[in-house]
């Protein structure tokens, strides 16, 4: 009964961390982030292509975090950035293989002449991953360079509900965006 008491808590800190976003940037040092001041987001061809009611939700998720970091969004050009994002919402196979046997296969020779031990067994398990990986570009209109780029992983689930979804995307750009944008520039000592 302890145990459990005990295990249950642990069980579910592991599963959350699993399941936790993962969130990465980088950006050009050299950039004058303070001097963008509005926004517009441009199509990006590359990736896998969203339904139009999930580019919708994304776009506005996104649209609404650069916001509340103080960018203007923007039809008209020239807008001081082109934010651009790709996807990433294909699904992988993963095989997870345990071995409770102990045997030596066919071709083991050993002093005694040939000898294949049996009596292993193996069970393996399939699981799908959704990669839902969006990431995000930002470019200098002016000097056309890439000055900003985020990623955040499972993000983009297409079996959760819509808002479900719309946490999700929440929740990615505010990770994303909260303490990396505008990027602070450490100098060397």
């Amino acid at each position: 009964m302890k145990l459990a008491f005990y295990a249950a808590p642990v069980l579910l800190a592991i599963a959350s961390v699993a399941h936790a976003q993962d969130v990465r940037y980088n950006f050009d040092k050299s950039a004058d982030f303070t001097k963008y001041k509005t926004f517009k987001l441009v199509d990006n061809k590359s990736g896998d292509q969203l339904d139009p009611i999930t580019k919708k939700q994304v776009d506005a998720a996104l649209a609404a975090e650069l916001t509340k970091k103080g960018l203007k969004q923007t039809s008209a050009d020239p807008a001081d950035l082109y934010i651009g994002y790709q996807t990433s919402i294909s699904t992988e196979k993963q095989v997870n293989t345990f071995d409770s046997g102990y045997g030596m296969g066919p071709g083991w020779y050993g002093p005694y002449g040939a000898g294949a031990w049996g009596g292993g067994m193996s069970t393996s398990t399939t699981e799908t991953i959704y990669n839902g990986t969006i990431v995000v570009d930002m470019y200098d209109t002016a000097t056309k360079k890439l000055v900003w780029r985020g990623a955040a992983s499972k993000t983009l689930d297409t079996q959760a509900k819509p808002e479900k979804r719309e946490k999700n995307l929440a929740k990615a750009f505010d990770k994303m965006f909260k303490k990396n944008y505008p990027p602070v520039v450490k100098e060397k000592k």
